[in-house]
């Protein structure tokens, strides 16, 4: 049993709240499924509660936009991009600002292993293809070339909405499983959603934790009134970037 964390998003109050109810369930190993920073207020924090809590992380595109340069964002997220770029730079302590940037520069853009193939995106392109559950209707042949590069289970993030693909295609959300995927030998796309910044119109943090026969969909709620205090408190942080929480947008 483990849990699969993604889009924090530098949200420090999701993602406490996600570790301390990851801490009840008693489970051991997390797994990181990338976007540490971006978008949010306490990147630092949240990248070191990554480095000290989660067995395995894996790189997502704003951690890659931080640490090379942004691409195809939107003027808010290339902003936040380089407020999170300074913020690493201006850390008084050089030994931990530089141990921050190796974790970063290191992360790998994909895990694999007997049971699952893990990447921040897609399985085609790890670091920055979306897979939209509207997909299905409008883009059906996608879903084959997907399909074919891993051979069980694939786990996904980026979109911030969580749910189940079939090679259908086919596309369930944690409320039509009723938060519980049985695994079988069919394969399946598992998008775990948004710890930091749910886009679901649920503002609930989301993650999963696998066990041997089923994945279960968790949502809790957090603090989210703080962290948009935080976010509106940055001058660099674009407002939007806060009250999108309040609706899960």
């Amino acid at each position: 049993m483990f849990a699969i964390v993604s889009d924090i998003h530098a949200n420090l109050e999701a993602f406490t709240a996600v570790l301390k109810e990851i801490d009840r369930r008693q489970v051991q190993h997390i797994v990181c499924l990338g976007d540490i920073v971006g978008y949010g207020p306490n990147p630092m924090e949240c990248l070191d509660l990554v480095i000290a809590r989660c067995r395995a992380a894996i790189m997502g595109n704003h951690d890659f936009a931080v640490f090379y340069e942004p691409y195809n964002f939107n003027a808010g997220a290339e902003q936040a991009c380089f407020w999170t770029r300074r913020s690493f730079e201006d850390d008084p302590d050089p030994v931990r600002g530089a141990n921050r940037w190796k974790f970063l520069g290191n992360l790998p853009v994909r895990i694999k292993t007997p049971e699952f193939v893990a990447v921040h995106a897609s399985p085609r392109r790890p670091i920055n293809e979306y897979i939209f559950p509207d997909d299905i209707y409008t883009n059906p042949g996608k879903f084959v070339s997907l399909f074919e590069r891993f051979d069980r289970l694939c786990f996904v993030g980026h979109t911030h909405v969580p749910g189940v693909f079939l090679e259908g295609p086919d596309f369930y959300s944690p409320d039509e499983l009723d938060y519980r995927f049985e695994l079988t030998d069919e394969k399946a796309i598992i998008n775990v959603g948004s710890v930091g910044q749910p886009r679901d119109r649920d503002p609930r943090s989301s993650f999963v934790i696998v066990n041997d026969t089923y994945i279960e969909f968790i949502r809790i709620a957090y603090d989210v009134e703080t962290t948009v205090k935080k976010v509106e408190a940055i001058a660099d942080l674009d407002n939007f970037l806060g009250t999108r929480l309040l609706d899960g947008r």
